[in-house]
């Protein structure tokens, strides 16, 4: 809130108490002169007053406290603020009295017998801005700390998907334009074709990255060029088996997820076992449960510290399936028989 708004509020608040106090007597009493001076005194004393509070609270760090200590703050500090409004007022009453200024009726009650009534009045009054000020306080910090996680989740997922349209491996895209171009002179054909996978590839990595679920069916497509294309750099040494469920066909799923698997699979098994070998990509669907399943050979020792981790890669897509996977959502790997396993499971 700007220093303008607030003191707008201020006058706002300590005007309307002064106009009421003054109607309520004014029903029943004539106002004078000399008590319209004084309640107006007392509406800039109490607005003088609240403007301590809040200052004294913000330079002693009121709101960054433990609740008891702030508790201790709101109850004990407007009674003193009252004292010194009703001991200021006294004074100014006393002076305009012996001055000639002032004049009240015989047997007004304002003195020092009845200081003691009028601040716990004005204590209240001041409880309950204090109160409404902290309140206020806490609730815009809670809602400045909400809008600023949610800011860093947004500036988290937007780097993420960045480091998702720079996920195609350097060297996946080496290879593949190298690969065309000693393809262009030896079949041109089937190079004009896999410059058109590589194109899908690039534009599928560079548009579906941005949305939170893409068709199932793009992304087998793509994963397909992309296998393609992997293919024309290790030739017979990468075979792929595919095992597509008909009912996972409407199934929708985090962007990328698939060729993940796939590109892990044939960077760390197929390029690392002589020979190359076998993937496999078994994708299923049981009710509401996609399972996504792509196996390699190859070896997977886990660290110590970490026997679930598998990779960089997989830890982005396992932050990924927790955020957008749905319920029940994970990631699993296994070993056995020279062969690894990842299987993916999320809500379709």
């Amino acid at each position: 809130m700007t220093n303008t708004r607030r003191a707008a509020l201020q006058a706002l608040l300590w005007s309307g108490y002064v106009a009421v106090s003054l109607a309520m007597v004014a029903s029943v009493r004539p106002l004078t002169g000399s008590l319209t001076f004084v309640m107006v005194c007392l509406g800039a004393l109490l607005w003088a007053a609240s403007e301590g509070l809040r200052g004294l609270a913000l330079w002693q760090g009121w709101l960054d406290r433990s609740p008891r200590s702030l508790l201790f703050c709101v109850i004990f500090m407007p009674p003193v603020f009252a004292a010194l409004v009703q001991l200021t007022l006294l004074v100014i009453n006393k002076a305009g009295l012996a001055l000639g200024w002032l004049s009240f009726p015989p047997g007004t009650p304002y003195g020092g017998g009845v200081l003691a009534g009028y601040t716990a009045n004005t204590s209240i009054l001041l409880w309950l801005w204090l109160t409404a000020w902290v309140g206020a306080q806490l609730l815009t910090r809670w809602r400045q700390g909400e809008i600023a996680k949610w800011q860093a989740e947004a500036a988290a997922r937007a780097l993420e998907l960045q480091v998702l349209r720079a996920q195609v491996n350097p060297h996946f895209l080496f290879n593949a334009l190298n690969n065309l171009r000693a393809l262009i002179n030896e079949d041109p054909a089937r190079a004009r074709d896999m410059v058109s996978r590589l194109s899908n590839t690039l534009r599928h990595t560079l548009t579906h990255s941005a949305r939170e679920r893409v068709p199932l069916a793009d992304e087998l497509a793509v994963v397909r060029d992309y296998v393609a294309l992997e293919q024309l750099h290790h030739e017979e040494r990468l075979q792929v088996q595919w095992q597509i469920d008909p009912a996972a066909g409407e199934a929708q799923v985090p962007p990328m997820l698939l060729q993940l698997l796939v590109e892990n699979a044939i960077k760390h098994g197929i390029a690392r076992t002589p020979g190359g070998g076998v993937v496999d990509i078994a994708i299923t669907r049981h009710g509401a449960t996609l399972s996504i399943a792509v196996s390699n050979p190859g070896q997977w020792k886990p660290m110590p510290d970490a026997p679930t981790s598998t990779g960089l890669g997989l830890v982005h897509l396992r932050e990924r399936l927790a955020r957008a996977g749905g319920d029940g959502a994970g990631c699993r790997i296994d070993a056995a028989d020279g062969r690894v396993r990842v299987c993916v499971t999320l809500a379709a």
